[in-house]
């Protein structure tokens, strides 16, 4: 664990920060340059404005001895279908955009992020969180308490 490790509340001015950390997630997990979109910036901006207005969006910044190394976002899951369910029984927060700087990797900055993402969806009275891991994050994820769940797939191309 980091000792200068400080997880703080993203201001306005950081969103840019936060997309382009997603940008560089989406390129860990060896997408393709050319199969993101060119205004992927833009994108997740406008993502981001839209969420903090409707989905109680929150990001996360971390830190240490001031150079921001990592971040999330969390936000109420807007869902795939319409909401029939009343909150108190299902009230989805969703996770994502975990990201960490590669030299930062591997030393609690991760898990201290998805602990304040967790809490601030327990804020929301969120009934669970739900994220997508890619396959390096899986092992943290479960760690924390995530269990695999009934998503299934199909490839369509």
């Amino acid at each position: 664990m980091l000792e200068n490790l400080n997880i703080r509340t993203a201001n306005l001015s950081e969103n840019y920060i936060i997309a382009e950390h997603f940008y560089k997630m989406w390129q860990d997990m060896s997408v393709p340059t050319d199969s993101i979109e060119s205004n992927w910036l833009e994108i997740t901006r406008v993502h981001i404005d839209n969420a903090r207005k409707e989905l109680s969006y929150q990001g996360f910044i971390a830190e240490v001895n001031n150079t921001i190394v990592g971040s999330v976002s969390c936000q109420i899951f807007a869902g795939l279908s319409p909401t029939v369910l009343k909150p108190e029984y299902r009230k989805y927060g969703y996770i994502w955009g975990v990201y960490v700087e590669a030299n930062y990797r591997r030393q609690g900055v991760a898990k201290k992020l998805m602990g304040e993402a967790i809490a601030y969806l327990k804020s929301l009275s969120c009934t669970k969180a739900v994220l997508h891991a890619s396959p390096e994050g899986k092992f943290l994820y479960s760690h924390l308490g995530f269990d695999e769940h009934n998503e299934m797939w199909l490839d369509l191309s």
